[in-house]
């Protein structure tokens, strides 16, 4: 497919998604339409938007790449993914009654009213931190895509494609918001998921399997294989560890997290935030499986046609992340191109725009305090102005890492996790199961940064800590334990408080 085809069909994309949102937001661009979509979302929209949100470009591109990766990782992501499925299930079931409880906009005012000032300002803070670098990652895997197959051709530079990238997204976010994104991200997630069952489609036609062929064929290949139960201390992939490590980074990156909740927030109550919760958990496995399953298809038909895995050129090492993209847009007649793109874009903008509302509704509510402000058109203006300033911030993340990263982007999404969020599940674990315990508030911010810190180095000299045990995505735990101890370190009993105040 060449280069002038793909930029028309990027601004036929971005035109519908620009209609769309004046369409939702025309005479409903307020604060509160923004934030929570007036309260009154349709439960199977926002769990069916939810899939394109949670999966993203990463999940589009990254994961069928890493089937076949040197490491040998295959089907190993599904392990991490069956913890997902748990996580989820305990978000539905103790995260969400706790949320409409309290009626919350922002989750992190729930730390304000047990902990304090200080706890709260830093769990928003760490979202901020968490959300933008996270989405700047996944954002930056399709721009480089975009990069090499296209704007390239045209001689335009990389941070040009990123702010045009970036821009777009603001158009048709910055009005509406959430009452905007649940409807643009609907149409996403069909675009994402019909991409992938086409494609599916496609390369069994080039590989003249039938359905049942080319589940034979992927499930006797080298690359199936799900569960890793051997080498459990000194090896990354053991089940144990992708299973828990899945289980916490999801109530941490879902639960934890304003964007995701954000979603489940909007519906009128919660029973139907939970049957969203639900529905998502299951349509969000098989998705993932089909992921998988297209990394294999997709290995088993470069290997038949002589098609090598892209290797970066200026450090030598292999793109596994770019095999899919070669392969659609140079190997793949114009459909299956077309399609391809489609369920790109969809699944990487499904994600940003996502995370660019939240994180302006966190700062807007966490740090602005509008929640507690009259509605004036002032607010309004303030509020598109912060919308901006995160799609800057995320621009300048993008160049940043463009400059230093020299891995796959999915493992580097959730080594980061490991570490900006593992403070925010230790927060939330202390003030949902320590709630007779006071803090001293004001310590908070520096345990948030002293438990990242000494993650790190236990995580790096762990092979001499613990007899060459090797830590992967469980490493969330440690941070929260951390986090956690310290503070305990730094509470009393509120009884003792009381008596010494007698």
């Amino acid at each position: 497919m060449s280069p002038f085809t793909i930029v028309c069909l990027m601004v036929i994309y971005f035109a519908i998604l620009i209609i769309i949102s004046l369409v939702v937001s025309k005479n409903n661009s307020s604060n509160q339409a923004f934030f929570i979509a007036n309260k009154n979302s349709k439960w199977y929209l926002v769990a069916f938007g939810m899939i394109g949100t949670a999966l993203s470009g990463v999940t589009f591109i990254s994961v069928p790449g890493e089937v076949g990766s040197p490491n040998g990782e295959q089907f190993k992501y599904f392990q991490f993914i069956l913890g997902n499925v748990v996580g989820f299930i305990i978000v539905a079931r103790l995260l969400l009654p706790l949320y409409y409880k309290y009626n919350l906009i922002s989750i992190y005012t729930y730390i304000e009213d047990k902990l304090g000032l200080y706890s709260y300002k830093s769990a928003s803070m760490i979202f901020l931190l968490s959300r933008t670098i996270g989405s700047a990652f996944r954002l930056y895997l399709v721009v480089i895509v975009l990069q090499k197959f296209v704007f390239d051709h045209y001689n335009i530079p990389f941070f040009a494609t990123v702010l045009i990238t970036l821009l777009l997204i603001y158009a048709y976010t910055y009005k509406g918001g959430l009452k905007t994104i649940i409807i643009t991200d609907t149409l996403q997630t069909f675009f994402l998921i019909a991409s992938v069952i086409f494609t599916i489609y496609f390369i069994c036609k080039q590989l003249d399997y039938s359905a049942i062929e080319a589940f034979e064929n992927v499930k006797q290949s080298s690359y199936s294989k799900i569960f890793f139960l051997d080498n459990f201390w000194e090896g990354k992939f053991h089940f144990a560890k992708q299973f828990l490590g899945g289980v916490f980074v999801t109530i941490a990156m879902v639960g934890l997290d304003q964007d995701l909740m954000q979603k489940n927030l909007s519906c009128a109550n919660i029973r139907l935030a939970q049957k969203n919760m639900y529905t998502f958990t299951g349509v969000f496995l098989i998705i993932n499986l089909l992921f998988l399953s297209v990394g294999a298809l997709l290995y088993i038909y470069a290997n038949n046609n002589g098609i090598q895995v892209p290797i970066d050129n200026e450090t030598g090492s292999l793109r596994t992340d770019l095999l899919f993209p070669l392969i659609a847009f140079e190997h793949f007649a114009l459909l299956p191109a077309i399609i391809f793109l489609l369920g790109l874009t969809a699944a990487t903008f499904a994600t940003t725009d996502s995370a660019l509302t939240a994180l302006t509704t966190s700062f807007c509510i966490d740090f602005l305090q509008m929640n507690k402000k009259e509605a004036t058109p002032k607010l309004v203006f303030t509020r598109k102005l912060v919308h901006l300033g995160f799609c800057m911030l995320m621009f300048l993340v993008i160049v940043i890492f463009n400059q230093i990263n020299d891995a796959s982007i999915v493992s580097t999404i959730f080594k980061m996790a490991t570490y900006t969020y593992g403070p925010l599940l230790g927060l939330f674990t202390y003030a949902i199961f320590w709630p007779k315990r006071e803090i001293k508030d004001n310590l908070v911010p520096y345990i948030c940064m002293l438990s990242p810190f000494l993650t790190w180095w236990i995580s790096s000299n762990s092979k001499w800590l613990f007899w060459n045990y090797v830590f992967d995505v469980e490493l969330i735990l440690v941070n929260a334990f951390l986090t956690i101890v310290l503070l305990l370190c730094i509470s009393k009993p509120l009884k003792l408080i009381s008596t010494q105040q007698n």
